[in-house]
């Protein structure tokens, strides 16, 4: 859901903020091919990636993986995680053609929302879960040598900044989704195209 832009508008999406920005300074960058959904984890998104695989003409000048928050939410166990992201992460590297041109964003904390109010978690227990993911993904882009974007610390501002989320009290607003495409924009080397 944070990939696709649940509760934005299309234009407001991290992918598509990070090509307008991107075409902001003088790059020619077709919108992103999104293919994540709402409520997927790691191995229903890699499912999906192999049902339509034959659409994708690698490699790609940037590919982003977000993933792993419902791996959390539906209480998952870490390793599982891990192993799955670990091939995901392998396969975008693919994609990519150099790790160079992979970034990996951690998974936001949810924990903080309104939303989460209604979980039979606390919200220190569901940061201690997602800090967990995010602590085995970075170590897995360390190894080899994969971008990893912290934007977990920006998604907790959430618990006094109202604005960062949409109406429906869970999901990012656009005003986040700017922040996180600023970051991955920040993180490119943005030689003269």
């Amino acid at each position: 859901s944070y990939t696709i832009g649940e509760s934005v508008a299309v234009h407001e999406r991290w992918p598509l903020q990070l090509a307008a920005l991107l075409r902001d300074r003088g790059w020619q960058v077709a919108d992103p091919h999104i293919v994540a959904q709402t409520g997927w984890t790691t191995d229903e998104l890699s499912a999906a990636l192999d049902r339509c695989e034959s659409e994708f003409q690698p490699p790609y000048d940037l590919v982003s993986l977000l993933v792993g928050v419902n791996n959390q939410y539906r209480g998952r166990p870490l390793d599982e995680y891990a192993d799955q992201f670990e091939a995901l992460l392998k396969r975008a590297s693919g994609w990519a053609g150099a790790e160079g041109r992979l970034r990996v964003l951690s998974i936001p904390d949810w924990g903080v929302t309104p939303f989460a109010r209604s979980d039979p978690r606390s919200a220190s227990e569901i940061a201690q879960q997602i800090d967990a993911c995010n602590d085995r993904a970075r170590a897995l882009c360390e190894r080899r040598q994969v971008c990893f974007i912290d934007i977990t610390p920006w998604t907790r501002e959430a618990a006094t900044r109202p604005e960062l989320l949409t109406s429906d009290g869970l999901h990012p607003s656009a005003l986040e989704y700017r922040r996180w495409a600023e970051k991955v924009c920040s993180s490119l080397d943005l030689r003269a195209p």
